[in-house]
């Protein structure tokens, strides 16, 4: 190691697993790491939990471990950064520091009938109603939504609440607010790009808004305080390992992984490819208004200087696909070795199109009601067409999002810089040339979450240990997939794939909730405008008392 050279520690909370690993500044490689499997928990069908302890007591056994190893020279980390799985919600005590409920992952979809209460509140049940507050489309997808469900169905939540006991925050919120003290005057704070990612932050103004809180029923208290990305917020407490060293960064994991990946200038793109898929496009300091189904977020704010936007699309399934191929059909025993190897034992999918759409389609659809699908299957179809076909369903998904953000900019993009676990799958990569008809960039790292938030972390004003501007900053070693397909094969392909979605939508048809029932509707239609709102809203908050006073 290089003498006297700082150190910045990274957490690093995914969805399926949380790391801590430790950064020399200036330095894209990782000295030390460790990382701890999260467990989640599926109590219904669409429900996805994980208990927020287990995420808090996994941090701590990684710094742990890590401190071990570097020894002495730990003394050296200067700084720590947080990044996180987005839009996962928790809500807990803030007089005991007891979590009131499991955390509520981000693909959990129970949040349908709350979906179904705001979009009753809104003209023509109008999706993107919000968007130009928010930048984001009502779906299950996001934070607020969750915590009204807490708020609704959860008996101690609600006590909480009403006692101006309860907090709320994102995984980065949790883990930061536990760190520096938790009950004893832990901080309460969550960064602008977790913050754009609840549904209830002002996308222009970046503070919690006051429309959003009112419809969400949401109290201003439970919230975290937002901040910059980049800036000293505290200090660790007594308790954890590195007692005394500054916190200095929180980026969501997507956002991290955007600064790792250098796109730090308008018109560049990433995409990581884990359990599901996130491609961001930077747009600079202006706001696009996506029409084309993706969504506004910051992308980063570094201390004073002016936030950073970029256009998002999300993709639900991806990795997850893998894993139900291996879990549930049993056509793989390893998803990282076997899912090259056997779609390599075809030269195409035989015709087949597999849509992965196990809880509904994100973007630039938006629908909840869809369903997995796989269709063009013939006598001589086979589990290895079928597992090519769900790697080509991850690369037509990433087009879809790549068409939809060409129509929103009117630039198509030249590259696409990739990582995430997925990306050691050399054969899904050139799939992904050939389907997008752009070159794609591999970072030789699989994932580099966790150099963005290093990076975030040391450019802080006060810790000042990494300079995004220095020459000689080692470049991230990469390997670069050209297209070998016409422009005529991938858009004959991309045709059927459309076909194939078509058909997975319409599949999931619940039943709509008192609000937004066909009867009830035409009967509020009838009536003068005013009298028509304030009927509307006293209907919606009397289903909403009786709902959560049942019994």
């Amino acid at each position: 190691m290089e003498q006297g050279t700082p150190l910045i520690g990274v957490i690093d909370a995914g969805t399926r697993t949380v790391k801590f690993c430790v950064f020399r500044s200036q330095h894209t490689k990782e000295i030390a790491e460790h990382t701890v499997d999260v467990t989640t928990q599926t109590p219904q069908e669409g429900w996805s939990e994980q208990d927020p302890k287990e995420i808090l007591s996994a941090v701590k056994t990684c710094m742990e471990n890590v401190v071990r190893k570097l020894g002495s020279e730990s003394k050296k980390i200067v700084t720590l950064g947080i990044t996180n799985q987005r839009e996962t919600t928790i809500v807990w005590d803030k007089t005991t520091g007891e979590p009131l409920y499991n955390a509520i992952v981000w693909n959990d979809i129970r949040t349908n009938s709350t979906v179904d209460t705001i979009l009753a509140k809104v003209p023509e049940n109008n999706t993107n109603y919000f968007k130009p507050i928010c930048g984001l489309p009502i779906s299950p997808y996001f934070s607020a939504f969750k915590l009204k469900w807490l708020m609704q169905y959860v008996p101690r939540v609600k006590k909480a609440v009403k006692a101006k006991k309860c907090l709320f925050g994102t995984v980065d919120t949790w883990v930061l607010w536990n760190m520096t003290g938790g009950v004893n005057g832990g901080l309460h704070l969550t960064d602008v790009t977790n913050a754009s990612r609840t549904f209830l932050m002002n996308i222009e103004l970046l503070n919690w808004d006051p429309v959003l809180l009112h419809a969400f029923r949401v109290p201003p208290e439970v919230l975290p305080e937002i901040r910059s990305s980049s800036e000293i917020y505290g200090k660790v407490a007594e308790g954890f390992p590195l007692e005394g060293v500054v916190i200095s960064g929180i980026l969501g994991n997507q956002q991290a992984s955007l600064v790792g990946q250098s796109c730090m200038k308008e018109g560049q793109a990433k995409n990581t490819y884990r359990s599901g898929c996130f491609l961001l496009y930077n747009t600079g300091t202006s706001r696009v208004q996506s029409s084309h189904g993706l969504v506004t977020t910051v992308a980063y704010k570094f201390g004073d200087a002016p936030a950073v936007y970029a256009l998002e699309g999300s993709v639900a399934v991806a990795g997850a696909a893998m894993k139900w191929l291996r879990d549930n059909m049993g056509f793989l025993n390893n998803v990282q070795k076997d899912t090259e190897s056997l779609a390599q034992e075809v030269f195409s999918t035989g015709d087949v199109y597999f849509v992965p759409a196990f809880t509904g389609l994100y973007a630039p659809y938006w629908r909840k009601d869809a369903r997995g699908i796989i269709c063009g299957l013939t006598a001589f179809s086979t589990k290895q067409h079928i597992i090519r076909a769900a790697l080509e369903a991850v690369c037509f998904q990433t087009r879809d999002i790549l068409e939809a953000m060409n129509k929103d900019c009117g630039i198509p993009l030249s590259k696409l810089h990739v990582d995430g676990k997925m990306t050691i799958n050399s054969l899904l990569m050139q799939l992904q040339a050939d389907i997008s008809g752009i070159p794609v960039i591999r970072a030789q790292s699989q994932d580099i979450t966790a150099l963005g938030m290093a990076i975030a972390a040391g450019t802080a004003q006060g810790v000042e240990v990494w300079d995004i501007e220095a020459e000689e900053r080692e470049l991230v070693p990469s390997h670069t997939f050209l297209p070998t397909s016409t422009e005529d094969e991938r858009d004959a392909r991309y045709t059927k794939w459309k076909m194939a979605v078509q058909r997975s939508l319409g599949w999931s048809l619940t039943k709509k909730s008192a609000v937004m029932t066909e009867e009830r509707y035409k009967l509020l239609c009838s009536i003068p405008g005013s009298l028509y709102v304030i009927i509307s809203f006293g209907l919606i908050a009397l289903s909403e008392y009786l709902t959560v006073n049942s019994g």
